[in-house]
């Protein structure tokens, strides 16, 4: 997902007011993803970390730690953990998803294959473990940790849950908290942890990460739905031909007649898809109003998480934290 084409771009701020921590991690992260025996694992690797993501949730533990006044280098480490984290589920999605486009380039299994993608991911958790412990923290292990089988979890719910037309919000919603979430409140968290910040604060910090992260991926489908493939980086429509379901299309499903209800088992759950069905998607969603809604739900969880940030102490970075939020959800107005 692009955050490229609004106007305002806090999390280039905050890229500026955290350069030298974001430059120390890019270095950490190139010496640690190199391998001396298996030299397709930083090629593979390099391929989707040097793709031009914005490294938001590692950018995100270092935003926290800052503002919560920690002056050490452990939040450095444990931002490459967390962007060691998220590539390794990103190479596993694209296996699972058969995907073949990945931040407006061909993803590492078209370019390699699956099994390189599979096992690199392995090495990447492997990697990001080894820095977790050497933090010396075990409530950063535990975090980590407990995040990295949370977004495992997700990941096999959406297996079950993605093409079953009786998945409900609720579900939608735990899926999203595993796949995506878990990992933006982890890095949120670690870094009030590692800044020995207040309990209230460290709690404040991660109601902030999982409300952020929910509100970018429900913004995420709804651009599938409606953004480009230059502004997000896949190919428009994708999530409709991996038969995923969505909130948009939940919602059109629990308000739909019995003749919409019949496309819907048809393309979803039988993956049976002609030429049109992704025009007739979009033309149930509009008719439901369910794009429109689905939007202010995301804005909802933008909300919380800028209230959520109103326990942390005054700082320009909480500033652009809130103002992230807010951007997030601006891109599909």
């Amino acid at each position: 997902m692009s955050l490229d084409h609004a106007s305002e771009k806090p999390h280039e701020r905050m890229a500026a007011a955290l350069a030298d921590d974001l430059s120390a991690v890019g270095a950490l992260i190139q010496q640690r993803m190199a391998s001396e025996h298996a030299p397709r694992i930083p090629e593979v690797t390099a391929h989707l970390v040097d793709a031009g993501g914005k490294r938001l949730r590692p950018m995100l533990t270092l935003a926290a730690a800052r503002l919560c006044g920690y002056e050490g280098e452990n939040h450095r480490k444990l931002a490459a953990t967390v962007e060691f984290i998220h590539t390794a589920t990103l190479l596993h999605d694209d296996v699972v998803d058969e995907s073949g486009q990945r931040r407006g380039r061909p993803t590492a299994n078209l370019l390699w294959d699956n099994k390189s993608s599979v096992l690199v991911g392995d090495y990447l958790f492997a990697r990001s473990f080894k820095l977790m412990v050497e933090t010396g923290s075990l409530t950063v292990l535990d975090i980590l940790s407990d995040a990295s089988a949370t977004i495992a979890e997700g990941e096999v719910l959406q297996l079950t849950a993605a093409q079953n037309l009786a998945t409900t919000e609720e579900i939608y919603l735990q899926v999203v908290r595993g796949k995506t979430a878990a990992l933006f409140a982890a890095a949120t968290e670690v870094g009030g942890v590692v800044a020995e910040a207040p309990q209230e604060q460290i709690d404040a910090l991660r109601t902030y990460g999982d409300a952020l992260g929910v509100s970018f991926q429900i913004v995420d489908d709804l651009l599938d739905y409606g953004g480009s493939s230059e502004a997000t980086g896949k190919n428009v429509g994708d999530d409709f031909r991996e038969r995923k379901l969505t909130l948009p299309v939940i919602r059109a499903i629990a308000m739909a007649d019995a003749e919409e209800r019949a496309f819907w088992a048809r393309t979803i759950e039988q993956g049976a898809q002609v030429d049109g069905d992704l025009d007739m998607a979009l033309g149930l969603l509009a008719k439901h109003g369910t794009l429109e809604s689905t939007r202010q739900t995301a804005i909802e969880y933008a909300e919380m998480a800028r209230a959520a940030l109103d326990r942390l102490p005054e700082h320009p970075l909480r500033d652009m934290m809130q103002d992230l939020a807010t951007y997030v959800v601006a891109r599909v107005r």
